[in-house]
């Protein structure tokens, strides 16, 4: 067994591509506004046009369908691969906010179409980014550094769940809904060319081979 390497070693050269891998992992999910949206949907839904009471029933809705499609995500990681289901939450994101940020720009936000297609946004994370971020992050790093992989992948996660979280209110106030859901699927545009032309598969893949792939010779 390999013995394990220190930190300097990990931010070595040997690890840059997984490095990089999971810290833009971890940026894209949060960049796609998932807990801002989680955080804030009674008050999203209320600026949608829903009385208070709605909105906050519209909010249990979130954590079901967040529920039930990270079961399914979960059922299908092993059968159809991690591109897969990135694909389809990449798309599903993409489709989704841009709906939504259409909806608050046209004026038209009444009614249930604002949390029907959150609901299709919450669905399109957990079967994709919300089922993959942490399998795939574990994989890519070799053994002897996956401690230090999985703290980078997982504090990157946070401070930019963080950071989104504190800055939402303000941009809602001085920008408004459209603005930001446009920047959300902006930002999903550019998760799915990472999916496409950076992002490795690593289902049915020993470990001795990702490892090979993704560290490089000092």
């Amino acid at each position: 067994e390999p013995k394990s390497v220190g930190l300097s070693a990990f931010f070595s050269s040997r690890y840059r591509l997984p490095i990089i891998l999971a810290f833009l992992f971890a940026f894209f999910n949060q960049v796609s506004g998932i807990n801002a949206v989680i955080y804030y949907a009674p008050r999203i839904f209320e600026e949608a046009g829903l009385a208070a009471n709605t909105a906050l029933l519209s909010s249990v809705g979130i954590g079901l369908i967040n529920l039930v499609f990270t079961m399914i995500g979960l059922s299908l990681i092993d059968r159809f691969g991690r591109r897969f289901l990135m694909y389809i939450g990449s798309f599903g994101y993409i489709l989704s906010l841009s709906a939504v940020s259409f909806v608050f720009f046209s004026g038209a936000s009444g009614g249930i179409t604002v949390p029907v297609l959150l609901f299709v946004f919450i669905a399109a994370h957990a079967i994709g980014q919300g089922a993959v971020i942490w399998v795939f992050i574990s994989e890519i790093f070799p053994n002897q550094v996956r401690s230090f992989g999985n703290s980078l992948g997982s504090s990157t996660h946070w401070v930019f769940a963080a950071l989104i979280a504190a800055v939402f209110p303000w941009m809602a106030s001085s920008f408004g809904q459209a603005y930001i859901f446009g920047f959300f699927a902006v930002m999903m545009v550019f998760q799915l060319l990472f999916v496409w032309r950076m992002m490795p598969e690593t289902r049915g893949v020993s470990l001795e081979i990702i490892e090979k792939r993704m560290t490089s010779s000092v």
